[in-house]
């Protein structure tokens, strides 16, 4: 009987790949289920048997932390260099687009909070 391993929803491509790489490279059987074509069902890898799956998740454990200190030491080195943007370079880039969603954002908040205020100057009264 098959076991579910790994979710794939919002995986990156390249991550995906490189669990399919480790579960072969361990000899591990496995399948892949899609999201379907409207995208509501659930993408994911499964393990084909169920005496597979301990050594499996031992094996994506291991990756995973592989891959955690890899993309923290890119991030590092790109924070290093000047190449992550911050907060004010993304506002520089699109001004009105920020100014916009800072906007609606008053806007909700204003909805959300004059019921409230309205309440309480009537209950004053």
């Amino acid at each position: 009987m098959s076991a579910l391993l790994f979710r794939l929803r919002n995986v990156p491509d390249d991550e995906a790949e490189e669990v399919r790489d480790v579960l072969k490279h361990h000899n591990i059987e496995f399948y892949e289920t899609s999201a379907g074509n409207w995208g509501i069902s659930m993408p994911a890898i499964w393990v084909q048997h169920d005496e597979d799956l301990a050594r499996a998740k031992t094996c994506l454990k291991q990756y995973q932390e592989e891959r955690t200190a890899r993309q923290r030491a890119d991030y590092k080195e790109r924070l290093n260099a000047g190449d992550v943007p911050s907060v004010f370079d993304n506002i520089k880039q699109r001004p009105l687009i920020c100014l916009l969603i800072f906007a609606f954002s008053l806007f909700i908040l204003y909805v959300m909070i004059s019921p409230i205020v309205k309440m309480v100057q009537f209950s004053a009264q």
